[in-house]
């Protein structure tokens, strides 16, 4: 009897911790989401944002989405629900190509299979993932993407809302000399204040003469762009410090602003178009299916 009593305690106790992983946490319609289903949600989304992020800031990304991933996962449920009932396939050859670019990221076939097992994960889990993704884009493109139009008069429209975007700043174009040399940064300085010229000077002094291009308004360091835009054009500016090094620099052209015409915006446009009708398209679909779709929640 004590025999069966240990058996039965060990049965009960291994029942537990297959329970704690096959924990239903949500329903979609004739399909159960565990506990496990969750997890292995989660380590997927976190070897996917490994390719970009580690460490702390990795864990705090993850922690951030933890909220919503259920919600995630109920959404990718009904999303492939649907791609079913049309028989929606996938070309194996995707899937591969798409594992050996993930592989090509690790460099070695055992660092990818470590990653892998850091995040309770084999091979076939992320080939089912990558499967199902594809799925989902499939219908996505069937059944949304595929059915947007924008018609000329919507990108004329934008265009004529929106002028200001369109407007390319003033750009001016410089030359500059870089050295370590305060002395000789003033030498250089005084040679070309008497009308020598800004390559030939570079040259006479073994060093380099770069030409540049930039805009006002953040695209440079501030002290470089609160001195070289005051600069009229043929101007010289004075050695500037910055660092250990005396840059010297030289306005050569300056490039007005102008308006793109709406030939030169269309693509940006029918781009901006595109994406926000799909972002409003895609909603509608997915808020229908999930209004015809029986979800159940667990609150336990």
């Amino acid at each position: 009897m004590a025999m069966v009593k240990n058996i039965l305690i060990v049965l009960l106790l291994f029942s537990g911790i297959c329970f704690a992983q096959d924990k239903i946490v949500a329903v979609v319609n004739d399909e159960i989401i565990t506990q496990k289903d969750l997890n292995d949600f989660v380590n997927f989304m976190r070897m996917q944002l490994s390719v970009e992020l580690t460490g702390e800031r990795l864990e705090q990304k993850i922690q951030s989405m933890k909220a919503d991933l259920l919600d995630k996962l109920i959404e990718d449920r009904i999303i492939l629900q649907e791609a079913k009932k049309n028989k929606v396939l996938v070309d194996e050859n995707r899937v591969k190509a798409k594992i050996d670019e993930i592989k090509s990221r690790y460099g070695r076939e055992a660092e990818f299979q470590a990653a892998l097992a850091q995040q309770g994960l084999v091979q076939a889990d992320l080939e089912l993932r990558l499967r199902e993704q594809l799925l989902m884009y499939s219908i996505i493109e069937a059944k949304v993407k595929s059915k947007i139009i924008i018609k000329p008069s919507e990108v004329t429209e934008f265009y004529q809302k929106n002028l200001e975007e369109f407007k390319t700043p003033e750009e001016r174009e410089f030359e500059s000399i870089t050295t370590n040399d305060k002395d000789l940064a003033q030498k250089i300085y005084d040679d070309l204040k008497k009308g020598e010229d800004f390559l030939e000077t570079a040259k006479k002094y073994s060093l380099e003469a770069k030409s540049f291009n930039a805009k006002q308004g953040g695209e440079l360091r501030e002290e470089l762009e609160s001195v070289i835009f005051k600069l009229n054009l043929g101007g010289i500016s004075e050695p500037l410090k910055i660092g250990d090094t005396f840059y010297i620099f030289k306005l050569i052209k300056i490039i007005p602003f102008r308006q793109e015409s709406l030939i030169e915006g269309q693509d940006k446009i029918q781009e901006f178009i595109f994406n926000k009708k799909m972002q409003e398209d895609l909603l509608l679909w997915l808020t229908e299916l999930k209004k015809n779709a029986y979800i159940k929640i667990s609150t336990d």
